[in-house]
């Protein structure tokens, strides 16, 4: 018994085949003869035989060069990949059919082909795979089901014994070791086809109509909705797409194309310390009127013989906010995508610098706390050097052996926010 999607095909045949011949002035008569004549020419014992010739009108390929160029004339290129989590949207990454082109008067065949039986399975796939089934389905009494099946099969067939492109499909030269290969970019149809179907069914299904309506009327939806924006409508094929393939044929010859951009970056304003910390990302300017006031704090130390307790706490004040400062930019760097200090430009900077700044250090540095000295002692260098340099020497000799003293107590202190 026939599939009754085989069935269905045929008959939706005839029903084309009728509409075009039939007219108003149609007589009963001549509409009885040509209702018998379609009957004879689209029954399975005569349509088959003329599309297992036809098939060989026809190429299936994943990469059709026609998108390049309407006249380009290639090898019909199946390509196979394998499925990996790379992250790229390419072939073997998504399930996709084949595209298929040739002679758009026997695209019929490829339609056929493409029927789903009743067991889930497209014709061709039992074709390929030699069923028992198929073999069934299209055994007539007038052709051999082996010519029938190597007829059909052709549509997977490239006549040329060897890959062929054309001077009309866009090349590239890409360089290999000393050499360079010059490479034929062609267009994955079909997963070029199966984006613009996501992109549909994202935009414009019922479910998304639900949650923009809902979203217009200020409603709770149970469902997200996605928009994609920047997108851009490009055509194959002018008037004529089926000249370029099936699914370009299917889709009206529009396709997405999908914002292809550089980014937008912004400015790091924290760059990795290449030699020191210290002296690559401690700049003094931004913290000469902390340290202007911290000058006045030991003047009026100074000048009262430091027995003041409201100028030593005020003194003191001012350190910790210059050394919690310095603990703002070390977090900054923090922030800098771990192993940033494995890098060549950073070559440099000092083992403890690296444990103390970079987050992939993170568990030794809490751990094991040797490089904390190292840190303690270039900080108070620091902050005795950024005084000499922004207050002059003679304005600054209120900083003698007791308050460097203090400072290097004071940045001990701090120790727990340096860690």
């Amino acid at each position: 018994m026939l599939d009754p999607e085989i069935q269905n095909f045929l008959n939706d045949r005839k029903e084309i085949w009728l509409k075009k011949k039939i007219n108003n002035k149609t007589s009963d008569e001549e509409m009885a003869e040509l209702e018998r004549q379609a009957s004879d020419e689209f029954s399975l014992t005569a349509w088959l035989p003329h599309a297992a010739v036809r098939a060989k009108q026809l190429s299936l390929v994943s990469h059709p060069g026609k998108f390049s160029h309407p006249s380009a004339k290639i090898s019909s290129i199946i390509a196979k990949a394998e499925r990996a989590p790379d992250g790229f949207l390419r072939t073997g990454n998504v399930s996709t059919g084949l595209d298929v082109f040739g002679n758009a008067a026997a695209m019929d065949v490829h339609k056929f082909l493409t029927i789903v039986l009743s067991d889930n399975k497209t014709v061709l796939a039992h074709l390929e795979d030699k069923t028992e089934t198929i073999e069934k389905q299209l055994t007539i009494p007038t052709v051999p089901f082996e010519i029938i099946e190597q007829g059909l099969l052709a549509i997977k067939q490239d006549d040329e014994t060897s890959t062929k492109t054309s001077e009309k499909v866009k090349q590239v030269y890409f360089p290999v070791g000393d050499d360079y290969h010059l490479l034929s970019v062609l267009t994955p149809s079909n997963v070029m086809y199966k984006l613009k179907e996501r992109i549909n069914i994202m935009r414009f299904s019922e479910e998304a109509k639900a949650v923009r309506e809902a979203k217009k009327k200020n409603h709770h939806h149970e469902n997200v909705l996605s928009e994609i924006y920047g997108l851009t409508v490009i055509g194959f094929g002018g008037t004529k797409p089926q000249n370029i393939s099936v699914l370009n044929s299917q889709n009206g010859g529009a396709a997405y194309l999908l914002p292809s951009m550089p980014p937008q970056l912004e400015a790091r304003k924290t760059q990795p310390p290449k030699s020191s910390f210290f002296t690559n990302t401690l700049w003094v300017k931004p913290f000469e009127s902390d340290f202007q006031a911290f000058h006045k704090a030991l003047q009026r130390l100074a000048a009262e013989g430091g027995n003041n307790i409201h100028n030593r706490r005020k003194r003191d004040y001012l350190i910790r906010n210059i050394i919690y400062q310095v603990v703002d930019r070390l977090w900054a760097v923090r922030y800098i995508a771990s192993g940033w200090s494995d890098s060549e430009r950073c070559q440099q900077l000092p083992r403890e610098q690296k444990i103390w700044l970079d987050q992939q250090y993170k568990e030794s540095r809490e751990e094991n706390a040797e490089w904390l000295d190292s840190i303690k002692n270039e900080l108070a260098l620091w902050f005795i050097n950024a005084y000499l340099k922004l207050i002059n020497d003679k304005e600054a000799q209120g900083l003698g052996d007791e308050q460097i003293s203090h400072i290097k107590k004071m940045v001990g202190e701090c120790e727990e926010a340096l860690i």
